[in-house]
Parts: C-alpha cells; structure tokens; sequence
C-alpha cells in the first residue's frame, strides 16, 4: 500500500468517526470539536487530491469564522440539552430514511460519474481544485456572479449589524463631535436675582439668645 493510499484511509476513518461523534455527542460544545476534526480531514482529503485551493477555503471559512461563531453562540447561551433530546427517538425512523435517500441518491450520482469517466479525465483532473484555474474561471466567466454574491454578503454583514445594534443607556461614554462644538453659554449661564434679607428672629428666640 502507498502512503498517499494509508493516509486517504487515515483521513476517511477519522473523519467518519468524528461525524458520528458530532451525532452522538451529549455536549454540543464537544459535538462542534468534533466537527472541526472532521472539516481539518476533510482538507487533508483535498489535498491528497490536489485540490489546494478547496482545502484551504475549507480550514479558513469554516473552520476559522464558522465554527468559532458557532462554539461562541452555544458557550453564551443557556442550551437545556435534555429538552433538546425530547422526542430524538421518535424522529429517528424519519431520520433514518431521509439519510439512507440522500445516501442512495449520492451513490447514484457517483456511480454515474464513474460510468462517464472518459480518457482525458486523469489529464483534466490536475486542473480541479487549482487556485490558478479558479481565479481565471471566477474572474473572467463568472465575474458577475461573483460580484453579486460579495454584493448579497456585504447587505447581509450590515443588515446583521443593524439588526443586532442596541444602544446602552447605562454607558457614560460622550460624543467627540458635540464636544468639540460646544459654545460658552452651553457651559455657564449667569442668572440676575435680587438680594435676599435674612428675617428678624423671632422674640422668643431673641430671649434665649440674650439669656445665655
């Protein structure tokens, strides 16, 4: 056996095996560990097919933003995992199914693809997953689209920064702007009132003063 072959099998089992980890896991903290696993074996897999480029969108997009947002959400917030579990098996027959569809639809898919492979398909197969050949396809035929979807992601970031966006009432913080614009009176108005007197003491008063 190569060693190119033992590490696809290196990578194929642990990837498995962390996808069922990211299942059963009772912690949804550990279950999203296990997923990054998966992703990282997952890369290793591109790479050993020398699809760089996937790869590494793989590790950095949903490795390093996707699942940090996600373990960050599920660290702040009080999940009840034993609510969460209500009713898992009664779902689990509708479960099981709908898996073993998308199982025999990907088979056929594949087998499909493997029927098809012609002559030229070890000679086009250098050319996947390249970063050179991507940029030349995402930039010269698929510019457009590749325009509207960075359009469509920049109104999704601003819109889930206004929707999120409150403003506190309990921060002393000031604004700069209206500093700089303040005027004399806005700091220190001279109010004019007449003298006040202080009242004459009553008679009482006058005499217990007068006896001490």
């Amino acid at each position: 056996m190569e060693f190119k072959t033992f590490l696809f099998y290196a990578f194929a089992v642990i990837m498995t095996l962390a996808a069922l980890r990211v299942i059963t896991a009772r912690n949804p903290v550990h279950a999203a560990l296990f997923l990054v696993l998966a992703f990282f074996n997952a890369a290793g897999i591109w790479m050993l097919l020398k699809a760089e480029f996937l790869a590494i969108v793989l590790v950095l997009v949903y490795v390093g933003a996707v699942m940090v947002l996600f373990l960050f959400v599920v660290m702040m917030l009080d999940i009840n995992i034993d609510r969460m579990r209500e009713g898992f098996w009664g779902y689990l027959p509708l479960a099981s199914g709908i898996g073993a569809l998308i199982v025999l639809e990907m088979g056929a898919v594949l087998w499909r693809g493997f029927l098809g492979v012609n002559e030229n398909a070890a000679a086009n197969a250098g050319n996947i997953g390249g970063t050179k050949e991507l940029g030349m396809l995402i930039y010269t035929q698929y510019i457009y689209g590749f325009e509207i979807a960075a359009a469509i992601l920049l109104v999704a970031i601003i819109a889930a920064v206004a929707l999120t966006l409150r403003k506190r009432k309990d921060t002393k913080a000031i604004d700069p702007g209206l500093a700089v614009r303040v005027k004399r009176n806005d700091r220190l108005k001279i109010v004019k009132m007449q003298a006040v007197k202080e009242a004459p003491a009553a008679p009482a008063e006058a005499n217990k003063e007068a006896a001490k």
